[in-house]
């Protein structure tokens, strides 16, 4: 008799069991590209990639592998074999965030590249991505600071940021307009208030810069945060599957710092 009682109470538990909301499977985001992403040094504070507010969106399901680094561009952060660890660790359904340009469109500058091997170089980041069953995220690189004496904003990544949104239409790839969406942000913050958002002190005003500091590249804790959220409003506008991980600003995500190892 027992067992004649058992068999229903197994198939009415199994039944509950399928309504239980099911744990989501364990993904990691890895970004890479350069300084304006990039986790700092402490001498280097209140210097902030965006990259390092950006963890603290995203439930326990997601873990944050920032390996951008300062200076490098999309060839450079191949040749220096920043990218090969990447690739070999990837999962399926694990994000791949690339932000590259600014290093890239300088021409006096090593890590410089011309357009035609920025675009080669966007496009084999894409598909050795995909070639693990992993999803490439093209992102433009986020805004210089940079108004003319009327105080009007002018861009300094057309042609860069252009050849971005091309290999992301071409390979049919999410796109994050952050050049865009930051020189929105500027322009609403204006000439004056932009400073707040950017690495700006006078002298004596912090001591890891004791002769003060005119940076309009890379920002403080407050437009490193702000920048992040353009990427994190994009993230929900495109309804990548990344978005249902996302969670209130105070919660925080797990992160891995390579350099901390």
């Amino acid at each position: 008799m027992k067992k004649v009682f058992a068999l229903p109470l197994l198939g009415l538990s199994l039944l509950l069991m399928s309504f239980l909301p099911q744990a989501k499977k364990h993904i990691t985001v890895y970004m890479i590209g350069d300084s304006t992403m990039a986790i700092k040094s402490d001498k280097a504070f209140p210097e902030m990639g965006w990259g390092v507010p950006f963890v603290t969106f995203f439930d326990e399901s997601v873990t944050v592998d920032n390996r951008a680094k300062n200076g490098r561009s999309s060839r450079t952060f191949r040749d220096e074999k920043l990218w090969q660890p990447v690739l070999d660790s990837l999962q399926e359904g694990d994000y791949v965030f690339i932000q590259f340009g600014h290093n890239d469109e300088v021409p006096t500058k090593r890590s410089a590249t011309k357009p035609d091997e920025f675009k080669a170089n966007l496009t084999r980041y894409v598909k050795e991505t995909r070639s693990k069953k992993a999803i490439p995220v093209l992102l433009t690189p986020v805004a210089r600071r940079n108004f003319d004496a009327s105080g009007k904003f002018v861009p300094t990544h057309d042609e860069y940021a252009a050849i971005v949104r091309t290999v992301a239409k071409e390979q049919n790839v999410p796109l994050i307009d952050h050049d865009r969406r930051s020189q929105e942000l500027l322009k609403q913050f204006g000439p004056e208030h932009s400073k707040l958002l950017y690495l700006q002190m006078a002298p004596g005003e912090h001591p890891n810069y004791p002769k003060g500091k005119d940076d309009n590249t890379h920002f403080n804790e407050l437009g490193a945060r702000k920048m992040a959220q353009l990427v994190l409003a994009d993230i929900r506008a495109l309804k990548l599957e990344l978005a249902d991980r996302i969670v209130n600003a105070g919660a925080v995500a797990r992160t891995v710092n390579p350099e901390a190892k």
